[in-house]
């Protein structure tokens, strides 16, 4: 029997390929930069964050320039304007000539609290600037310049943009006034006549113009601004008081003239040559022509017994007291005062206090 060879398995080791050399690259995640480089680059983070600061700069500065803008357009950038470069030229005041009885009132309360709303003018070429709105408010710092110095030498004004037109500017005046209601009716009227007799505006007759600027009044409001034009152009040079008149004394005074030719002749004999008449011996005229030419009121019962006395006239005015307007109504046996304030929000007795200074007065 043939022996069998024996076959020895060997394990030879794997001829792994030659590893090839590498080339190391340098990790730059973790290399140091420069003294050069590392100012550079923060040099560049400095500027990007001043260009973006700059940029929301410019942006807000463009915001606030639209603001100055819209507001300047709508009158109510304000700055503080010398006295003596505010003129009044272009418009016809909507305010009667000569001193103003209620200006130490005002004048009191711009020195006291200040003024608490600014004037209105219009910038012109020549550098002045016209005034627009607040013929009292200027007139009362005028006086606080006489009487204090150079404190009160500007004034605070709102600057209307240019170009408007007289029209517009006359509308401007008015509703201002119309809205505080200081206005009496022959104001308005003399007002409204000036207006048509403007050659810069449209109206060619009164009621044209009493159509155009009083807009913002309602429809008696101008029927009796018309009516008192009617009446200026009666009495024109006759009284020297017109707009002390009240509104119903002022239709009565146009009612009787209309309605009696002779009474016009009658009104210019009492007053010509009274030249140191007041107001209160003007009204009196006017109100003794107008009872005596009104029919009497029949008579009426009083206190359930017999015939009572015929109805009198009563008199009718307003006074200013700082801010407010009180309407009086003086009566046989009554005297009452109208205002826009609450009454009952003043103590009992400060209110006891007045009213009996005012009938100390009164005796």
């Amino acid at each position: 029997m043939s022996k069998k060879k024996r076959i020895f398995d060997i394990a030879m080791p794997d001829m792994a390929e030659p590893e090839t050399q590498r080339v190391s690259t340098p990790d730059t995640s973790t290399r140091r930069k420069g003294p050069m480089a590392s100012a550079i680059a923060e040099n560049a983070g400095a500027l990007n964050e001043r260009a973006s600061a700059e940029a929301k700069i410019r942006a807000e500065n463009d915001a606030l320039a639209h603001e100055f803008v819209a507001l300047k357009r709508a009158g109510l950038v304000t700055a503080m304007i010398p006295l003596d470069a505010i003129v009044t030229q272009v418009l016809v005041r909507d305010r009667k000539p000569g001193p103003d009885p209620d200006l130490s009132e005002l004048v009191t309360s711009i020195r006291d609290v200040g003024l608490s709303n600014p004037i209105r003018v219009e910038e012109r070429d020549d550098g002045k600037y016209e005034l627009i709105q607040g013929f009292r408010r200027l007139s009362a710092y005028r006086a606080l310049l006489a009487e204090d110095g150079d404190a009160w030498g500007e004034i605070p004004a709102g600057i209307l943009p240019r170009g408007e037109g007289v029209a517009g500017l006359y509308r401007r005046m008015v509703d201002e006034n119309l809205i505080r209601k200081d206005l009496s009716f022959a104001e308005m009227a003399l007002t409204a006549q000036a207006y048509a007799a403007d050659p810069d505006t449209t109206p060619m007759n009164v009621d044209d113009a009493v159509a155009e600027l009083f807009q913002s009044a309602n429809y008696q409001r101008r029927s009796y601004i018309r009516s008192f034009a009617r009446l200026m152009d009666l009495v024109d040079g006759v009284l020297r008081y017109p707009e002390e008149m009240s509104r119903n004394l002022g239709l009565a005074v146009l009612k009787l003239i209309e309605s009696d030719p002779k009474a016009l002749r009658a009104l210019r004999a009492k007053l010509d040559g009274w030249d140191n008449r007041s107001v209160a011996d003007e009204l009196g005229v006017l109100r003794e022509m107008t009872t005596a030419s009104a029919p009497r009121p029949a008579s009426k019962a009083a206190d359930g017994a017999g015939q009572g006395a015929s109805r009198r006239p009563r008199t009718t005015f307003e006074v200013g007291t700082g801010t407010d307007r009180v309407k009086c109504v003086a009566g046989v046996g009554q005297l009452t005062l109208k205002m826009d304030r609450d009454l009952t929000a003043i103590d009992r007795q400060k209110l006891e206090q007045g009213i009996a200074r005012l009938l100390a007065a009164l005796e």
